[in-house]
């Protein structure tokens, strides 16, 4: 019979492993955390229009982890990174493929935009691509309109109401109030088609994360810290050994989540 490793080794082990980038997959070869799949591949729809395209911007690449699987490449490919830990990664991952990677501000969150005066500008003139693809990074729609060509395509893969709340509710922490308006398919469609973003096709689906152990979940903290802001292993570590106990008794975590995606067209046809 295998042996379970402790309470200590697996958050030792999540405390001492290097993080970067948005890459779960030593994660995933263990089964210790796992989705569920969607309705649809969010990678094959952007394959579906890079053979189109002349050019190509990715917004919010993470660690470049899945643009650079997304070959071939348009000769014009160019990403951004808001998040500074991310760029070095994303740079060394994307340079020998001739792309580069630009620090820019992020958006802030889609659900509160309608709450601020102002909103930051991409870092590209007026129509500098034809095809813009952003995964789970907050965009501002007028933006996106204004850098796509007439014609151009705009598409985004986003997680909905977000994990945050199921996960402080596992580690006993206060729940904030929900956010008003949610962040879903209706809002992501409102926005884009005030930019004059058409909306093609979209989808929603609900689906799910689960961890096998607490060193899963905590790895998963240390790689989005802006989720659970102030958590430590040791402020925390009481709460940490009752979900051990838990997943010990009753089988892996499993936090609810909602996803959705859109393709939409700057005004002309696509």
């Amino acid at each position: 019979m295998t042996r379970r490793p402790s309470l200590d080794e697996l958050l030792t082990e999540a405390v001492e492993r290097p993080i970067g980038g948005w890459d779960f997959g030593w994660l995933r070869q263990q089964g210790r955390f796992q989705e569920s799949a969607l309705p649809w591949d969010y990678d094959q729809l952007v394959r579906e229009r890079l053979n189109a395209s002349h050019d190509l911007l990715d917004l919010g690449t993470g660690g470049g982890e899945r643009l650079a699987a997304l070959q071939p490449h348009p000769s014009r490919t160019v990403a951004t990174e808001s998040y500074r830990p991310n760029v070095s990664v994303a740079a060394r991952r994307l340079a020998p493929r001739g792309i580069q990677v630009i620090h820019c501000l992020g958006a802030p969150d889609n659900d509160r935009q309608q709450r601020l005066t102002s909103l930051p500008s991409l870092p590209f003139r007026d129509e500098s691509f034809h095809l813009v693809i952003d995964r789970n990074e907050a965009f501002v729609a007028r933006e996106v309109a204004r850098i796509l060509f007439s014609g151009g395509i705009f598409l985004t893969e986003q997680s909905g109401t977000s994990e945050i709340a199921p996960i402080l509710r596992l580690l006993g922490l206060p729940v904030p109030p929900p956010r008003r308006p949610t962040w879903n398919l209706d809002l992501a469609c409102r926005q884009a088609e005030r930019a004059d973003l058409r909306v093609l096709r979209s989808a929603s689906s609900d689906f799910e994360m689960s961890f096998r152990d607490v060193g899963a979940l905590v790895w998963y903290m240390r790689m989005a810290p802006w989720a659970v802001p102030g958590f430590s292993v040791y402020r925390h570590r009481s709460r940490l050994e009752h979900l051990h106990e838990r997943i010990q008794r009753e089988g892996p975590l499993r936090v609810p989540r909602s996803g959705f995606w859109l393709e939409a067209v700057k005004g002309g046809l696509a």
